[in-house]
């Protein structure tokens, strides 16, 4: 995207030692919104996702690497608009030049296990003495404090046990996690969301503070909205399906030639969806018109709407029922997507390109979803090659001599 006015957060300056996704999603968002974000990578274990599949290269999209030069698609995708050096934080000269690049940064991040930053001698004390405006921001599993906390989780374990696994699939099946790994995304959000107030309070107190992002609580706080407790009173499965226990109709539906999803929330959309269905004559009938019948007599109000779909094909039923202002929706499968004028309009599927062949650009990513009236958003860059500005940083931002990189780099430490 070209630049055409100033970022929101154009200034700021991001240290990220964090690793897979949710961090790594956190500090995209952040980039996105114009903060210069430095990824440090251990200069011989680098980032495990380079090298994991898929992988892009000059051959395109593959499980295996066919040439040395293709490198795995999540890490291209997380690492845009990000500056990338290598440092060995467990080296004490490591650990002292972190230091100093911590002076001269606002948000450190980092989503390793509670009490690894103490064991490195980085913790939030060391960070904020070093800099008493810094905003340290860690996202774990299960928190920095409580009886979890050192815990080794992933997407699947979270979502295990916040819950959502328990209420996500049929009420008669098994329990599934949400397709995509959830948590790690929710948990950068939150992450971000986390940052931002911070950095605004700095604002105010001129001190910066610790942000302690725990999965399984970001999780638990969207899925909780739902009265879950509460299902087992009011005869409910914990498991809904596509259902939602408020709303009745609302699901997915059968049509001559594929499954659509129909919702109505309110009395006005009720109706409308009765003058579609041409069952005008139950807005009139006491039980038909009662939210809370409609929800316990869900199964007979899904035959209802069930037997008007299957005489309809998706784009028919689709365009009736817009007509009528009530809300429904193709299954779009991920082929749909990547024809999808909405999204190509949004600009939200973008190239993904790799650093060292520009050509291989037969994957795509997602674009910066927030757009601001006076701010510009957006991923300026692609990843960057591993140690890719090493010298910008350290020659140029902390202004060591080349000599004093060479010995570094003989020493392991960058």
């Amino acid at each position: 995207m070209t630049q055409t006015t100033d970022s929101a957060l154009k200034g700021f300056r991001v240290l990220d030692l964090t690793r897979f996704l949710s961090g790594p999603h956190a500090t995209l968002m952040l980039a996105g919104l114009g903060a210069e974000v430095i990824r440090i990578d251990d200069p011989v274990r680098g980032d495990p996702t380079f090298a994991a599949p898929p992988f892009l290269g000059a051959e395109g999209v593959s499980l295996q690497r066919q040439t040395p030069e293709d490198i795995g698609l999540a890490y291209l995708k997380r690492g845009r608009s990000k500056r990338a050096i290598t440092l060995n934080l467990k080296a004490p000269q490591g650990r002292a030049l972190f230091l100093r690049l911590v002076e001269q940064a606002d948000v450190v991040i980092e989503n390793f296990r509670p009490g690894v930053m103490q064991r490195l001698g980085l913790d939030h004390a060391v960070l904020k003495a070093a800099n008493p405006r810094i905003v340290h921001c860690a996202i774990s599993g299960y928190g920095a404090t409580g009886p979890l906390a050192q815990r080794k989780v992933y997407d699947l374990m979270v979502q295990a046990a916040a819950g959502l696994m328990s209420i996500t699939g049929a009420p008669d099946g098994e329990p599934y996690k949400a397709g995509s790994p959830l948590s790690d995304g929710v948990a950068g959000t939150y992450a971000v969301v986390g940052v931002l107030a911070a950095l605004l309070q700095r604002e105010r107190t001129g001190e910066g503070q610790f942000v302690d992002v725990p999965m399984v609580d970001c999780l638990f706080s969207l899925l909780f909205d739902e009265p879950l407790d509460c299902y087992e009173t009011l005869g409910l499965a914990p498991r809904q399906g596509n259902r939602i226990m408020r709303f009745s109709p609302f699901n997915a539906y059968e049509t001559r030639d594929g499954a659509i999803t129909i919702g109505t929330a309110t009395r006005e959309e009720w109706l409308g969806l009765l003058r579609v269905l041409g069952r005008e004559e139950l807005a009139s009938d006491a039980n038909w018109m009662d939210p809370g019948w409609r929800v316990a007599n869900n199964a007979e109000v899904d035959a209802l709407v069930l037997a008007w779909t299957r005489t309809q094909t998706r784009e028919q039923a689709l365009a009736k029922l817009d007509q009528h202002d009530i809300a429904s929706s193709p299954i779009n499968a991920i082929s749909d997507l990547m024809r999808w004028g909405h999204l190509i309009g949004r600009g939200m599927l973008q190239p993904i390109v790799h650093p060292a062949i520009p050509g291989a650009t037969t994957a795509l990513g997602a674009g910066f979803p927030l757009k601001f009236s006076g701010a510009d958003t957006g991923y300026r860059t692609a990843a960057a090659m591993p140690a890719e500005h090493n010298e910008a940083v350290y020659l140029g931002m902390l202004g060591l001599s080349r000599l004093d990189m060479d010995a570094l780099i003989q020493a392991g430490v960058i």
